[in-house]
């Protein structure tokens, strides 16, 4: 494919599809040109996958999940099908800036953090390793939120990303199915029968998934709310404007916003809605498609593998089962034993709030029908296995548990790291996994490498093209063979120039940004994460607190300069995350505003973190933050990305750090901090936070400059509830591990101190980072979970 057909075809969508001059067009017209010609390139494949999963009349993975953050696409197809080159081309020719139409890209607000990320690198492998496959998400309008600060607080305004041209999504007007809500079941002819009083349409938006080499690509299929009820044309022309398009507000509002604040009985009643929303919509265009391709119900586990991303979906056992009873006519034996043999449900946290609990009021309310047969799984469950405890269920007091629930409607449950699965079986299922021996299995998480070290880093993968040859993307094993090379000081040498190129370029864009000026020599200590208590941004910042004091106390002691650098967002209720936030913040002004420590030390916190931003701050990262509580990280995929790009971890044995530990070396990888069973044992002692302060200096002074209003001279005591809590109410242990941390972030400053040293752990990172190609994840869900035989390109 030359530049030349990529810039007619170009040129023919600014002017008949977009009705556009050249010389009128603006810089929004430009780029959405651009991604239709793209867009053209990637149907074909698209077309020619389905018609072999057709031919074939093999199985399809349907991969449900509320998150899919895809982020900008743009760059990622042009690279996939191997035109980035030619499109750069073809844009200079056309007086174009490539960079900048890849710029003017909004990143799509389908997802929040980890959990959509890994979607979204999952269903990239899936089509790199033609594994066909759905994705099936919801087509937000706003997301999450667009994050702002306000004199250093959290501010919420919607990501109104729609505003600008999507070219990605494809209307398909044959995929649209009816959702039922609240209501009654009734009995004729000795069937239940729902009657719903509330219905809404859902209608499909497709985004076409190209995988690596541009051969194969699998479908995205997001699902946007309408209303069945008509516009109220009667009650508008009454002057009731707002009631007459009530029905369409009320349908749009299952679409509008992901996670809605659920603090509320309405807010809790929209969440349920939204997530039976995207399962029913999903489980019915499954079962459509199976029946159109001349299968029967009952072989429906040899084409259909479908896998529950977290509990949102997991009402997916019980709506595949209403359909199959209600619709047609199925028994429940058969119908429980065709659920679980397509159904699988892959856990992605330890913490009680994140396992979805619904009251069977609100529950029954809103979901009649599947109360009932929810209820009829439970008891099913207890008869098939009579000894399970009095205090186990999927319903139990008054409410339906829906991890239990997905545990019991799949044939496997999968955990996202070795120590994550471990516990899943030890302390979250231990139950249900004696009951059901061998159902839970491990599949550690991995990212993408296409769009985490071939797009978002070309200096440092071009390095490694040249070192190694082409193809390492799609077997990343390879990167192995970079070992023998980073003993040579001129690779080292090549690699640091790599990491710098990228260092510039994000202090270039912090001072265009957020107008502070940093030094890209200086080390660059990157935490971008979710903010939440378990995840210890709080441990991070009163550590550098302890650094500037420790520099302003004895400025000439050799320091080695660091910024330190923030992302991420706190959900909107989240009270305590909400407060790091600001804290973060006003610790940043104190010390950035520092004449003695400037030079020295840097806080820096940029607004709205997403995908973007991400593939900015990775490739620039010296140092990765992974510093969760022990026991409380599922996996992680930014520690992943970070070791993949070139950045030595400090972190605790946590998530998939025990991985990357195993991989790189406990000589590159700087380990603090207690076990999780020596949590447990700590959380023991009543006194634990107390004892850990009184022996620690550093943190004493830390915490009486807190509670002084050091840093809110206006109102001095506006951290004393941060300080009380690290006293007296420290479940996530910040004051038992800060010595440790203290300890390990001194030995990282020893070692980057010696650039020889530091290059060398940080070469050998990306050199032993193969293992976590979420290509590798996929070979293993498609043989130990999908019972899906390779491709050729799926097979190691």
């Amino acid at each position: 494919m030359s530049h030349a057909s990529l810039t007619d075809d170009i040129l023919r969508h600014l002017t008949f599809t977009l009705a556009q001059t050249p010389e009128g067009a603006s810089r929004q017209d430009w780029r959405v040109a651009l991604s239709l010609a793209l867009r053209d390139r990637i149907l074909v494949p698209w077309f020619e996958a389905d018609a072999k999963v057709r031919a074939a009349g093999g199985k399809r993975v349907y991969y449900l999940s509320m998150e899919f953050l895809i982020g900008r696409l743009l760059d990622d197809a042009a690279i996939n099908l191997g035109l980035q080159d030619d499109a750069r081309r073809a844009m200079a020719a056309l007086g174009q800036d490539y960079a900048d139409l890849v710029e003017a890209e909004p990143d799509a607000a389908l997802g929040n953090g980890g959990l959509g990320r890994l979607a979204a690198c999952f269903m990239e492998s899936m089509a790199t390793l033609e594994c066909p496959a759905f994705g099936y998400g919801i087509m937000y309008e706003y997301g999450l939120f667009k994050q702002g600060f306000k004199d250093g607080q959290q501010t919420e305004a919607p990501d109104d990303w729609l505003s600008r041209p999507n070219p990605w999504g494809l209307v398909h007007p044959a995929a649209h199915y009816i959702i039922p809500f609240k209501g009654e079941v009734v009995t004729e002819n000795d069937r239940p029968v729902w009657r719903p009083s509330e219905t809404v349409r859902a209608e499909a938006r497709d985004v076409p998934v190209i995988g690596w080499g541009g051969t194969w690509a699998n479908t995205l299929r997001l699902w946007r709310a309408e209303p069945t009820t008509p516009f109220d044309l009667t009650r508008f022309n009454r002057g009731d404007h707002v009631g007459g398009a009530e029905a369409e507000m009320q349908a749009r509002s299952l679409s509008r916003v992901l996670y809605p604040d659920d603090t509320s009985y309405q807010g809790k009643e929209l969440r349920l809605k939204q997530e039976f929303f995207l399962t029913s919509a999903a489980i019915q265009d499954i079962l459509a498609r199976h029946l159109a391709e001349g299968h029967t119900l009952n072989d429906l586990p040899d084409h259909v593998a479908i896998q529950m991303n977290d509990t949102h979906p997991a009402i997916a056992g019980p709506e595949l089962m209403r359909l199959l009873m209600d619709d047609h006519g199925m028994e429940f034996a058969d119908a429980i034993a065709i659920a679980q043999k397509c159904l699988g449900y892959t856990n992605h946290t330890l913490l009680p709030e994140a396992l979805e609990r619904w009251a069977t009021y609100l529950f029954g309310s809103v979901l009649p029908r599947h109360m009932q047969i929810v209820e009829q799984i439970n008891q099913w469950h207890l008869q098939t296995h009579p000894t399970r405890p009095h205090y186990v269920g999927v319903v139990k007091h008054h409410e339906v548990r829906m991890g239990e629930l997905a545990f019991v409607t799949s044939h496997k449950v999968n955990g996202v790291s070795a120590l994550h699965t471990d516990l899943v079986k030890k302390n979250l299922f231990p139950e249900l996994e004696a009951l059901h021996p061998g159902r839970i299995v491990n599949q550690t998480n991995g990212v993408t490498p296409r769009r985490w070290l071939r797009m978002c880093n070309p200096a440092l993968s071009g390095l490694i093209t040249d070192t190694i040859g082409a193809g390492w993307e799609a077997d990343l094993d390879r990167l192995r063979e970079l070992e023998p090379h980073v003993e040579h000081r001129s690779f080292r040498h090549a690699f640091g120039a790599a990491k710098r190129t990228n260092k510039v370029h994000l202090s270039n864009w912090l001072g265009a940004e957020m107008g502070v000026k940093i030094d890209p020599d200086a080390m660059f200590d990157v935490q971008i994460k979710r903010i939440h208590e378990y995840k210890r941004q709080l441990l991070n910042i009163l550590e550098t607190v302890a650094r500037w004091k420790a520099i302003r106390d004895n400025p000439n002691a050799g320091w080695v300069p660091r910024v330190t650098i923030f992302g991420g967002k706190s959900a909107p209720g989240y009270t305590v995350a909400k407060e790091v936030i600001r804290f973060i913040n006003d610790v940043a002004v104190v010390i950035n505003a520092d004449p003695v420590t400037r030079d020295l030390l840097k806080v820096v916190f940029p607004p709205d973190y997403n995908v973007s931003m991400a593939e900015r701050l990775i490739p620039a990262a010296d140092l990765s933050e992974q510093i969760s509580t022990a026991g409380k990280e599922a996996s992680g995929t930014g520690n992943m990305k970070f070791m993949m790009n070139g950045a030595p971890t400090i972190g605790t044995l946590d998530g998939a750090n025990v991985e990357i530990l195993q991989e790189v070396g406990r000589e590159n990888f700087f380990l603090f901090g207690l076990t999780t069973e020596e949590v447990a044992a700590r959380r023991e002692n009543p006194d634990h936070a107390k004892e850990a302060i009184e022996a620690s200096q550093p943190l004493q002074d830390v915490l009486q400059m807190v509670v002084e209003g050091r840093f809110s001279p206006d109102q001095p005591d506006r951290y004393h509830g941060l300080v009380n809590r690290v006293w007296y109410h420290d479940y996530f242990l910040v004051a038992s591990d800060f010595a440790s941390y203290l300890e390990a972030q001194g030995e990282a400053d020893r070692a980057f101190a010696d650039p020889d040293r530091w290059l060398r752990m940080a070469a050998l990172n990306t050199a032993r980072s193969g293992f976590f190609s979420s290509d590798r994840t996929i070979r293993g869900y498609m043989t130990d979970i999908w019972d899906i035989a390779p491709t050729t390109r799926g097979t190691a």
